[in-house]
């Protein structure tokens, strides 16, 4: 079995899955668990400052989004950081370090904007014993109305200032756990890194409100007739998590910041496809509160089966997409595709047809006993029938070789570098 191992930052894990701060990690009792079932590390549950207590709410505090099969898409909560006595944490975290000294154990913090208070938090971290520090500047809903979280993740200028205390007061790996609720997630990374981050972690939960209760008219989790704004988090938040680590990753001016890789992580693929885009470890939270910890023996299983597979080691895996990731003026255009059906596999259900004929292009025909067929002359290789067809395989894209004749446009397939060489593009018309 391929080694899964990991050094992130200095801190070393068996694999590279850790818990994200959440509720699984609030407590000494979720996180030995969490180890005995085999999980690599954890991120502890966001400690704040001494002081007035956090009380959370005594009603519901998640909302969902489900699928058709009634499978957990998306959770919003609307949770706070932990309500638990912080020196109450500290001794847990302590004493879990000292009986798992193989596994990562990270802190998450959160306390307000002023230098003082960080530090004095540090240094009570620091005599845990614990691997690292990951800043909350993430969390976007109770804790931002206090200028903290995503308060101060939404501006750059706090994410660097606040960076540079707690790498002035601390030996510990620092850890920027980034919100995805700005226009550009290039711009706070940019600035964790000026501070002196040793990685960045990404992504935190999206504002959201999942759902409203059409008797009562509030949105939920309802708390006494009112509703609040949450955190999104789950596989459905995925595909956007998976596009800010990319932009990280490819950025010249973050290149070769570490990554931990947060968003909908649920199965070994997921981690796989986390760590191709860059990411040195990944984060997991809505997974194992659906299924358990006992999840980590097929998240483990499956991507050490897959880089067997591949003849690949775990650091080779990593990055192995960024050069992939491009802008799209750099795709090339002359690339031609084609539908195919496989009439042994095809069941007949006309999703294809349907979603063709109405939507898009009007590029398959029906015949009277149902049979279904691509016309290469209006097909234009959209995918849609693809991603609506319900067997697997049954419709694939077949890439017309260079010298074929595109039926729909007439043109010869050529190979063209990008769009910037294109003969469609205007700019390349006026250079010649």
């Amino acid at each position: 079995m391929a080694d899964l191992s990991t050094n992130f930052v200095g801190i070393k894990s068996p694999n590279p899955y850790w818990l994200a701060s959440a509720p699984p990690t609030d407590k000494e009792y979720n996180v030995v668990r969490a180890f005995k079932a085999g999980w690599g590390g954890v991120v502890w549950k966001t400690l704040g400052a001494e002081g007035p207590p956090i009380v959370n709410v005594n009603g519901p505090r998640y909302g969902a989004v489900w699928g058709a099969d009634r499978r957990l898409l998306g959770l919003n909560n609307i949770e706070l950081i932990t309500d638990r006595p912080l020196e109450v944490n500290l001794r847990e975290i302590k004493q879990v370090k000292r009986d798992w000294p193989d596994r990562a154990m990270v802190v998450s913090l959160m306390v307000p904007c002023d230098e003082e208070s960080w530090k004095a938090i540090l240094a009570r971290v620091e005599e845990t014993e614990a691997d690292g520090v990951e800043l909350n500047f993430g969390c976007p809903h109770g804790m931002s109305e206090r200028g903290m979280g995503s308060a101060v993740g939404q501006v750059p200028d706090y994410i660097e200032m606040v960076t540079r205390w707690v790498k002035k007061h601390s030996r510990m790996p620092c850890i920027v756990k980034l919100t995805p609720n700005i226009a550009d997630i290039r711009k706070p990374a940019e600035a964790a890194k000026r501070g002196g981050a040793d990685a960045v972690s990404l992504i935190n939960t999206i504002n959201s409100i999942t759902s409203v209760n059409l008797d009562d008219f509030s949105p939920e989790p309802m708390i006494d007739g009112k509703g609040a704004h949450g955190g999104y988090c789950g596989p459905a938040v995925k595909p956007i998590a998976l596009n800010m680590v990319a932009e990280i990753a490819r950025d010249p001016a973050t290149a070769g910041l570490p990554i931990s890789g947060i968003g909908g992580v649920s199965t070994w693929r997921d981690a796989a496809e986390f760590l191709a885009l860059g990411a040195g470890s990944v984060q997991v939270c809505t997974a194992a509160m659906t299924y358990g910890f006992g999840i980590i023996k097929e998240l483990n299983a499956g991507l050490s089966q897959y880089l067997d597979d591949k003849g690949m080691t775990l650091d080779q895996l990593q990055g192995r997409a960024v050069p992939n990731v491009t802008d799209w003026q750099y795709l090339n255009l002359n690339y031609v595709t084609k539908a195919r059906i496989d009439q042994d596999l095809c069941i007949q259900c006309g999703r294809c047809f349907a979603a063709c004929e109405d939507t898009s292009h009007q590029a398959i025909s029906m015949s009277p006993d149902r049979k279904f067929e691509v016309i290469d002359s209006e097909c234009v290789a959209c995918n849609l029938c693809v991603n609506v067809c319900p067997v697997q395989d049954c419709i694939t894209m077949e890439e017309l070789p260079l010298g074929a004749v595109d039926e729909r446009t007439g043109e010869t397939v050529r190979e063209y570098a990008n769009w910037t060489s294109h003969p469609n593009n205007p700019m390349a018309r006026a250079a010649e």
